[in-house]
């Protein structure tokens, strides 16, 4: 048992962290970005199906601050937000193909 129950703002903060990972597409996403940063179009070319879904799946990621994006003239450039995201992502890895 925890030394510390968790407040109810953290556990939904925590809870709808795990809730971004509960998409496959998201999860494609963030496994192409463990590589580092790459633009939204080969994105799209990797993981398809079209730019609006895939850019629609990174507002989400965004929002849960999973990842961060930046502009260069008209190209969008996608990174994983920081290390915390790569390491849970990693764990999560780990933990599923190790069983």
């Amino acid at each position: 048992m925890p030394t510390k129950i968790l407040d109810e703002l953290t556990a939904s903060r925590v809870a709808s962290l795990f809730e971004a990972l509960s998409d496959p597409t998201r999860v494609r996403i963030l496994s192409a970005l463990m590589a580092g940063e790459t633009s939204v179009g080969d994105l799209v070319s990797h993981i398809g199906p079209t730019k609006s879904a895939i850019s629609h799946q990174l507002r989400g990621l965004k929002e849960k601050r999973l990842v961060r994006s930046r502009k260069q003239g008209r190209q969008a450039y996608i990174s994983i937000d920081d290390e915390h995201i790569a390491e849970l992502f990693q764990r999560g890895l780990d933990h599923v193909q190790h069983g």
